[in-house]
């Protein structure tokens, strides 16, 4: 499994949620988040604003769908503008998921493992 960290802009986090629950993506936590990245802030008149809001989205997939996922995000989150700010995607292996409540261990293929 994977987990999918997608840094976007606050505008287009409900789109890009939406597109993920429609394509069978339901499970995403969202965050409230400030940074910058190459832009290194933004300048408006005689004031700069070092950290810029953004929206970060988290989600784990199974590895297999991971090209999908990155792609839907992409062509939602993207302005078109052709300059900073969109976002970012960051992609790391998860070793291994539990669900809290049943204390069950998830398998790769999304199928439960029986209770250790």
């Amino acid at each position: 499994m994977l987990m999918i960290r997608a840094i976007v802009r606050p505008e287009k986090a409900d789109a890009v949620m939406a597109a993920l629950m429609a394509e069978g993506f339901p499970s995403v936590t969202r965050m409230n988040v400030a940074g910058r990245g190459k832009q290194r802030g933004i300048k408006i008149g005689d004031i700069t604003y070092d950290e810029i809001a953004k929206e970060m989205l988290i989600l784990v997939v199974p590895n297999k769908d991971k090209e999908f996922v990155i792609k839907k995000i992409i062509e939602v989150a993207r302005t078109g503008k052709g300059s900073f700010g969109d976002g970012k995607i960051f992609v790391s292996p998860v070793e291994e998921v539990y669900t809290v409540s049943s204390g069950i261990k998830e398998a790769d293929d999304a199928q439960p493992e029986a209770k250790p």
